[in-house]
C-alpha cells in the first residue's frame, strides 16, 4: 500500500468520474428524498427523474450524509494506505454535510482535516482538485488544505435560475429573500458569497439574463489563466451555447467543463438552471 494524503469530498462537487479516479478522490453521496424514498445522489436518482418530479411539483427534499457514512469512508481510505485525509465539502451555510464530517473525523483511524470550502458544484470540485494535486506532489495535509483554501478564495460562482421558487421552498436563498415578491416575475442572477446564495442582479428576460451571466463571467476571468465550469439542469442546449461563447470571450481559458448538476443542487434550483464557475489558476 502506498502511504499518502487522501482527498475526500461529497457528491455536490460534480467532478467527472474519470477525473476523480485519476486523482484518487472519494466522494460521499448526499441524499435526495423524493416523496417517501431516500435516494443517493449520483447512483440512485437521475437528474431527468428529478426534473420531472420538480415539474410535477412532487415533494423533493435533500439530506446530508449520516456521520456513520463518513466514518466508513474514512476507514476505507485509511485501509488503502492514507496517513492523513483532507475532507472538503460544500458550504456549511447550505448543508449540514460539513458538520457530519466533523463528527465522523473524531472516529477516524488516521487524522482528518475537515474543510468548509464555502463552495458548491465545480467551485467545490476545483478545490478538491487543487488539494489532490498538492497531495500528489508529496504535500502534507496542511499543504493540501492550504491549496484548497487558496483555490476557494479565488473562485467565483454565478448562476441564473428561471424562478426563485425552488430556492425559496428549500430555504436556501438567504439574503435573496429581499428579491421575493416582484422578483418571482423577473429572471434573477445570483452569486455565491461567503458561502451563501446572494442576489446579484434582476433581469427582465431569460435571454438578457443569460447574456448578462456570460458578460459577468468573462469580466471576472479577464485575461488571467482560468478554469471554467458551466453547469445546467435540464438545459443542455443553453449550456452548450454559453460554453461556446465563453471559449471565444475568455482569452486565458485553460480547462472548460460542461456538466449537468446532480439532484441535490437541482432540487433547490429547479430546471433551467445555468451556472458559471470561474477559477483562476
Amino acid at each position: 500500500m502506498s502511504r499518502h494524503v487522501a482527498i475526500v469530498t461529497d457528491s455536490t462537487a460534480y467532478l467527472p468520474a474519470r477525473t476523480m479516479e485519476r486523482h484518487g478522490i472519494t466522494a460521499v453521496p448526499l441524499t435526495v428524498v423524493l416523496g417517501d424514498r431516500a435516494l443517493e445522489e449520483g447512483t440512485e436518482i437521475s437528474t431527468r427523474a428529478l426534473a420531472q418530479a420538480l415539474q410535477k411539483r412532487r415533494p423533493v427534499t435533500t439530506s446530508r450524509p449520516a456521520p456513520a457514512v463518513f466514518e466508513e469512508t474514512y476507514r476505507k481510505v485509511a485501509e488503502s494506505g492514507a496517513t492523513g485525509i483532507v475532507s472538503l465539502h460544500l458550504s456549511a451555510e447550505l448543508s449540514g454535510t460539513y458538520d457530519a464530517a466533523v463528527v465522523a473525523a473524531r472516529q477516524s483511524p488516521v487524522p482528518v482535516r475537515v474543510v468548509d470550502t464555502g463552495m458548491i458544484a465545480m467551485a467545490l470540485g476545483f478545490c478538491a482538485l487543487a488539494a489532490a494535486e498538492a497531495a500528489e506532489s508529496g504535500g502534507t495535509v496542511d499543504e493540501a488544505v492550504a491549496a484548497a483554501e487558496k483555490k476557494a478564495a479565488g473562485t467565483s460562482a454565478y448562476f441564473y435560475v428561471d424562478t426563485l421558487d425552488y430556492l425559496r421552498r428549500g430555504g436556501r436563498i438567504g439574503a435573496a429573500q429581499a428579491l421575493l415578491g416582484s422578483a418571482l416575475a423577473v429572471k434573477p442572477l445570483l452569486q455565491l458569497a461567503d458561502g451563501r446564495i446572494e442576489p446579484l442582479e434582476k433581469v427582465r428576460t431569460a435571454s438578457k439574463a443569460i447574456a448578462r451571466l456570460e458578460e459577468i463571467a468573462a469580466d471576472r476571468a479577464g485575461s488571467a489563466q482560468v478554469d471554467v465550469a458551466v453547469h445546467h439542469l435540464a438545459a443542455p442546449d443553453r449550456a452548450s451555447a454559453l460554453a461556446d461563447r465563453l471559449r471565444t470571450r475568455v482569452p486565458g481559458l485553460a480547462d472548460l467543463h460542461v456538466s449537468e448538476v446532480g439532484a441535490v443542487i437541482g432540487a433547490h434550483t429547479g430546471p433551467g438552471l445555468l451556472g458559471v464557475v470561474v477559477s483562476p489558476r
